[in-house]
């Protein structure tokens, strides 16, 4: 950059001494430049999942899909006790303190459309605790079954928008079975599909695709599934980098190693391009810090340690976090089924409000109360959100009542593309009040900057 005219009497030397403190500078934080642009690069805005739904690798079929969304449904209008169930369920979450008209009447029948067309976002084949040790026959035949599965999913239409699977750990005892499971999975997808799609399988697996690594317990174990992916990758023709991972944080090694330092920073950086999320694990990391059975929660103080911990790591590196699940299902009888509800209802909104904005889901009727929770999240808080906006941008002068900064609308976008992606609001909303289509949506939340507003 030139120097303008006059800096270099302002700083107290001439032009010629600007510019060689300029090229100093540039020069002693040249690499401290390049460290930042690869180690931080920012979320990209892509569509995250609000939750993930686990299930046995021998239990998925292509049809589990709109099976778990009936089940849903029916488990609202079995505790319905009337013709609208999910407005029950709305009411029973205390969505703005109660029965509250326009609010909660919006939130059930978003609920109602989602669990319609799309009640899980992410859904992870689970060939690790869920499936267990059965001998090498046993999975890999499970394997080979599911992955031919998820292929006619999407061939039929029932294939959900992120998908995957966990493999066992890359501890000694497992490695060998895990890494056995991944190569077998990818060969099986990609010829699947090759067979179901033709043409339209040329990119070799789906998008949204993610492997979810177990019990990790330092770096090399990242650097090593990296390996991994990468001779996956060339065996099946795969472009190299296509297959990323989660890490799953379930031990305590995983927080923290011998030394004392912070062992969660160095695995998000320990397989660039190829870490995907940070994802807690409740019930494992309890139990590794001896807490008792009856006490393992998602909100323990021990486990908003860690996710604090995990939060802090993955900032401004485009890596997200996930919260895990709750054990406890809305099954049995109604006051069962209302009290598991409000259980999972108020957790999902726990975690949103901390910025977790993803969580495991471990059966059908957890559905609506995920949905319930995460969209009335969205709707209460966009009201002050699309109104300052608007101000931010011009297209309602004087709205809102707040000067916000840069940074706050950008934060304030990124919120309101999330609502929009997982279904709480929709893009006519957002534009009729701020005058902002989804591409000036995402332009704010990436500089900062408004945008010319959208006429009409």
């Amino acid at each position: 950059m030139t120097a303008a005219p006059g800096a270099g009497r302002a700083l107290g030397f001439d032009e010629d001494g600007v510019a060689a403190l300029h090229a100093t500078l540039d020069g002693l934080l040249a690499p401290w430049d390049a460290e930042l642009e690869a180690r931080y690069p920012g979320d990209d805005g892509s569509r995250q999942p609000v939750h993930t739904v686990y299930v046995p690798g021998d239990r998925y079929t292509a049809g589990l899909a709109p099976e778990w969304a009936a089940r849903a449904r029916e488990a609202v209008d079995a505790a319905g006790g009337g013709t609208d169930g999910v407005r029950r369920l709305v009411d029973l979450l205390g969505v703005g303190g109660g029965p509250v008209g326009d609010l909660a009447d919006a939130v059930a029948e978003r609920v109602r459309a989602k669990l319609a067309v799309e009640a899980i976002e992410d859904l992870r084949i689970d060939f690790e605790d869920g499936f267990g040790d059965r001998g090498d026959a046993a999975e890999d035949a499970a394997v080979t079954a599911a992955a031919r599965e998820l292929a006619r999913a999407e061939a039929q239409g029932t294939a959900t928008p992120f998908s995957g699977i966990r493999i066992k750990c890359l501890e000694a005892a497992t490695r060998r079975r895990g890494v056995r499971t991944l190569a077998l999975f990818v060969a099986e997808l990609v010829a699947a599909r090759a067979a179901l799609l033709g043409a339209d399988a040329t990119a070799g697996l789906p998008d949204g695709f993610v492997v979810t690594l177990a019990k990790v317990t330092a770096p090399e174990q990242v650097e090593a599934m990296a390996v991994a992916c990468e001779r996956v990758e060339d065996a099946n023709g795969l472009e190299r980098g296509s297959l990323r991972f989660e890490v799953q944080v379930e031990t305590p090694q995983a927080l923290l190693a011998a030394d004392g330092t912070a062992t969660v920073a160095r695995l998000v950086h320990a397989a660039p391009g190829r870490v995907t999320a940070l994802h807690y694990g409740t019930y494992d990391y309890s139990a590794s810090l001896g807490i008792a059975a009856a006490y393992q929660s998602m909100e323990h103080p021990a486990a908003d340690h860690a996710k604090a911990v995990m939060q802090l790591a993955v900032a401004g590196t485009g890596v997200r976090l996930s919260d895990g699940s709750t054990n406890v299902l809305p099954v049995g009888d109604p006051q069962a089924v209302d009290a598991a509800w409000r259980l999972h209802g108020r957790l999902v909104r726990r975690s949103l409000e901390r910025g977790y904005y993803q969580g495991w889901d471990l059966h059908p009727a957890q559905l609506p109360s995920r949905f319930a929770a995460t969209y009335a999240f969205y709707r209460e808080g966009a009201a002050s959100a699309l109104a300052r906006l608007a101000a931010y941008v011009g297209f309602v002068p004087d709205a809102g009542g707040v000067l916000d900064e840069p940074a706050t609308a950008k934060a304030m976008a990124w919120f309101l593309g999330r609502g929009v992606d997982c279904g709480a609001l929709t893009e006519a909303e957002v534009r009729a009040a701020t005058g902002l289509d989804r591409a000036g949506l995402d332009a704010v939340r990436v500089s900062g900057h408004a945008p010319q507003p959208v006429a009409g």
